[in-house]
């Protein structure tokens, strides 16, 4: 196993790859709202690699899965939007905690608990369906005409986030996750010259994640 210096001179091992597995949720936040209430919180699915660079810093890619929608926070306009995204991204993971085991000649356990923080860019591939409505669509609900005819469409993103991990085996760890994914469109809800093409900012939105880690060794 190839030996990498940290700025101290010390030897330490980059390690195995890993494996990353999430499920959880996700929020929509845009020009309807960003109330948790009016959230119709749909299922996020995520799959990825995960490799050490430096002491503390990985880089890691994932391809994820999530559905999401909400209803206007303005009832009086009575608008809703449903949607189904697939999601690629790569990201850079800073450890906040030392973990001594990685270096040549350690005797030392890796961490217990392990904080982290991340950020990174990818691309959103989004498909929105807006209706009139305060609910989640069933099979007789109208869908509006789409406010443009490329939909699925893509999109950029930059997700920021941090989560935390405890070691359960050698090879296994398992944690929770939560980003935010700031995004290069306004039309991730179907919703913009609805109303009148007034959005002040992009829409995002956030994923809450369980996940699991696995070392490939």
């Amino acid at each position: 196993m190839k030996r990498h210096y940290n700025t101290q001179g010390r030897p330490y091992y980059r390690g195995p790859y890993h494996v990353t597995l999430g499920g959880g949720t996700a929020f929509y936040d845009g020009d309807l709202g960003n109330s948790l209430g009016n959230n119709f919180y749909g299922p996020a699915i995520s799959a990825g690699m995960l490799h050490r660079i430096t002491t503390r810093m990985h880089i890691g890619s994932e391809l994820s899965y999530v559905k999401m929608g909400a209803r206007d926070q303005a009832q009086e306009r009575g608008l809703a939007f449903t949607s189904t995204n697939g999601l690629g991204t790569v990201f850079l993971r800073f450890d906040l905690l030392h973990d001594e085991s990685i270096f040549a000649a350690s005797q030392a356990e890796a961490p217990r608990f392990q904080v982290y923080v991340q950020g990174g860019a990818g691309l959103l591939l989004y498909n929105p369906k807006a209706y009139n409505g305060t609910e989640r669509p069933t099979k007789g609900t109208t869908i509006l005409a789409p406010e443009r005819n490329d939909y699925p469409a893509l999109a950029g993103v930059l997700p920021v986030g941090g989560g935390f991990q405890v070691r359960l085996t050698d090879q296994i760890r398992a944690g929770v996750e939560g980003n935010y994914y700031f995004t290069s469109t306004d039309q991730l809800d179907d919703i913009n010259t609805r109303l009148g093409g007034a959005g002040l900012k992009k829409d995002g939105f956030g994923t809450l994640m369980l996940k699991l880690d696995y070392s490939l060794e």
